[in-house]
């Protein structure tokens, strides 16, 4: 049986490239995190879209 971790802290929100993708790391609530791998297009065509919603 695997050995059990205890949750300390997911962390903050982090974005890294590696390779000709990038890696964003979203913490969630309740903990875990969400990882999305996106090109640089897609983060493109993210940042225009939260844009939108951002004032």
């Amino acid at each position: 049986m695997a050995a059990m971790k205890p949750r300390t802290g997911d962390g903050p929100l982090e974005v890294v490239e590696e390779g000709r993708s990038i890696i964003m790391r979203v913490p969630l609530e309740g903990g875990g995190r969400l990882v999305v791998e996106i090109a640089a297009s897609e983060a493109v065509e993210l940042r225009d879209a939260l844009e939108g919603v951002i004032k």
